[in-house]
């Protein structure tokens, strides 16, 4: 009996992926609300915020729990700004089937690994697409929903490849997320 539990636990190991292997959370994390989102270049920690957007991050844990953000790209990504993704059409212009959100504006400032929201004009049209600050942005405060920030792993975040500035950021070829998940999933 022993050995077969040996065995089977040998397989499940050899058959995760090898980043998975390697990911490990930054001490006092909640792994229900940290996202693990696996970039070419590593993984990125994500410390999701329930405190200043909990329909937001609920959202995001929904879609990431089905796979929706697993292979979506970076559409727009600005140098010295931020990367944004979540549109499975990758142009900018979709979402999931869900409803949109309505806006949970807080005080905490955009900086440098702060993941925000992306939405149209209407301040209640946040729907799947977000974006991570390469930099400080305070023009965005109070205008956007924060739900969390980079707590590992913003080394990866600064490779992904840039957009034509000319072009508001669209990216040719972008890079993708490769799997996005909820920390209290990985197995």
């Amino acid at each position: 009996m022993q050995r077969r539990s040996f065995l089977a636990a040998s397989l499940a190991l050899a058959a995760a992926p090898a980043a998975a292997q390697a990911i490990r959370l930054p001490a006092g994390l909640d792994p229900e609300n940290t996202l693990v989102i696996e970039l070419k270049d590593g993984p990125v920690i994500i410390r999701l915020r329930p405190d200043l957007a909990p329909r937001h991050v609920e959202r995001i844990k929904q879609l990431t729990r089905q796979g929706f953000y697993d292979g979506i790209v970076f559409h727009r990504v600005i140098e010295g700004f931020m990367a944004q993704t979540g549109d499975p059409q990758g142009t900018g212009m979709g979402g999931s089937q869900l409803p949109n959100l309505a806006a949970e504006f807080s005080r905490e400032p955009f900086v440098r690994g702060v993941l925000g929201m992306a939405r149209a004009q209407n301040p209640n049209s946040a729907n799947s697409q977000f974006f991570i600050m390469f930099a400080e942005g305070a023009f965005l405060n109070g205008q956007y929903t924060v739900f969390g920030n980079v707590v590992s792993g913003m080394e990866a975040v600064d490779k992904i490849k840039r957009g034509n500035a000319a072009a508001n950021g669209t990216v040719t070829q972008p890079d993708r997320m490769v799997r996005v998940r909820v920390a209290a999933d990985i197995r």
